[in-house]
């Protein structure tokens, strides 16, 4: 009860009072909160004097943010509050009935608490292990700006939920990777701040697409052939994966009771969607980050100075990694990267140490991407025990079988880890493939822009079908 009590203390995006919000509601409050989005990410945090966590472009894309603005957090609370609390009530330890209301609402009011408390907890973090460095004295003002930008982050998700299309989560992901995707083809300021348009020739740009046409015009042709690479290499990845994508399994069911009604349900090739690879992409972040930070604290003992307290400890940690200018160049954190392999080939900058890395890096996303995929399917109520019990409570059954749970859990059981398994290794293998040909974003990146997109594509579709076809949504209720 005394959870209950405080659940009532937390404001709340108001629930539409009709049933099911119109096609051009939906739109409206989505462009609204994309554009709310877009215009948090370029406003910077007030007495920042140093952004350590810039160069961890791994973490910016899984989180949905731009390191260094007022939504430096991004969706990481959300997703970890989720996250926890499904792996909790996965494996049983926590036992909430989330099929009625009552159960619906005491589980969401503990996800809501659990995002306000990774709020605070994060926003401390990030400032005062100098991720994101304050100005002298003003740490407590830094800290207040990142939980206010977590905060709006977090009502936006809630209010894309209930009046707009698909979740926030996914929406700031997507629109994060999307604009990421756009500056790597058309940027036109270089990082001196100067525009490449006003002076054509003279001025390099660093858009891969307006590269490519100042090459052909002053003719350099190993610009024009790395930018080439890099475009080809984009479109074929995401064709690639938009093929994949549409490879599925159809099991058909039928409703016991309703004879001549049936239905295919379908099983997706990335059964475990893009969950793996995204949990792959943030272990290989962290452990660049904790190798970042321990090479920092054992700087004294490596420049061969005073080696003593927290800087010894931290010395027998080094194999984690070195790094020069933000970039990893031995270690574990080596060894998991990835180098554009295609633009060393170009510039003549290959050596075998190079195709090693890609090797290893290959190895790396694949094992731990089919690991987690095994992992979240057992975990997150997607394995063959648990999808059978769903169907079989639903009225359903295998067609042409007998309803009975333990026979569609074996039929289900043919299908399920096999998908799980070559889906994890695909996946994982189309992410590091990406990275070592140099695409515009990275592997991860591009599977959840596509990943996302359908989804949201499929929740248009279907919203606009609905609104066209009174009967369909009669149909739908």
């Amino acid at each position: 009860m005394n959870f209950r009590n405080i659940f009532n203390f937390i404001p709340e995006v108001r629930k539409p009072e009709e049933k099911k919000v119109g096609f051009n509601t939906k739109l409206k409050w989505t462009l609204i909160v994309l554009g709310a989005f877009f215009i948090l990410a370029n406003i910077p945090l007030f007495a920042l004097s140093e952004n350590a966590l810039s160069r961890f472009e791994y973490l910016a894309i899984i989180l949905g943010t731009d390191f260094g603005s007022i939504i430096s957090l991004g969706i990481g609370p959300i997703v970890t509050a989720s996250i926890i609390l499904q792996l909790l009530k996965g494996a049983g330890v926590i036992n909430i009935d989330t099929t009625t209301d009552e159960g619906k609402k005491f589980f969401q009011g503990i996800q809501k608490l659990l995002v306000l408390f990774f709020i605070i907890f994060e926003a401390i973090v990030f400032v005062y292990m100098q991720g994101l460095q304050a100005l002298p004295g003003l740490e407590y003002l830094l800290v207040l700006q990142l939980i206010l930008g977590g905060i709006a982050i977090f009502y936006m998700d809630e209010l894309v939920q209930k009046w707009g299309f698909g979740s926030g989560v996914s929406l700031f992901i997507a629109a994060g990777v999307s604009w990421r995707l756009v500056t790597s083809a058309f940027q036109f300021i270089d990082q001196q701040g100067r525009n490449c348009l006003l002076d054509f020739k003279a001025i390099p740009c660093s858009g891969k697409v307006l590269v490519l046409i100042q090459s052909l015009i002053n003719r350099f042709p190993v610009e024009l052939l790395s930018a080439a690479v890099a475009i080809i290499a984009t479109i074929a990845i995401f064709l690639l994966v938009v093929w994949a994508q549409s490879l599925k399994v159809e099991i058909p069911l039928s409703f016991g009771r309703i004879r001549g009604y049936a239905i295919k349900w379908p099983l997706s090739f990335f059964y475990a969607s893009v969950i793996p690879v995204i949990f792959t992409a943030a272990l290989v972040a962290n452990i660049q980050l904790f190798a970042g930070v321990i090479e920092n604290a054992a700087n004294p003992c490596l420049a061969g100075l005073e080696c003593t307290g927290i800087s010894k400890v931290a010395s027998y940690f080094t194999f984690l990694g070195r790094f020069v200018q933000g970039q990893p160049v031995s270690g574990l954190a080596f060894w998991m990267g990835s180098t554009n392999l295609l633009e060393l080939t170009i510039r003549g900058g290959f050596l075998p140490v190079f195709l090693i890395q890609g090797l290893t890096h290959v190895l790396f996303f694949m094992f731990f991407s089919t690991l987690f995929a095994v992992f979240w399917v057992k975990t997150a109520g997607m394995d063959a025990k648990s999808q059978a019990h769903n169907l079989s409570a639903s009225g359903l059954q295998v067609a042409g079988f007998r309803q009975d749970e333990r026979i569609i859990e074996s039929i289900l059981d043919r299908y399920i880890m096999p998908l799980t398994i070559m889906g994890g290794l695909a996946i994982g293998f189309l992410a590091a493939l990406t990275d070592l040909l140099g695409a515009l974003v990275s592997g991860t990146a591009i599977l959840l822009v596509i990943m996302i997109m359908f989804q949201f594509y499929q929740n248009i579709a279907q919203q606009h079908q609905m609104d066209m076809s009174p009967m369909m949504r009669k149909f739908i209720k």
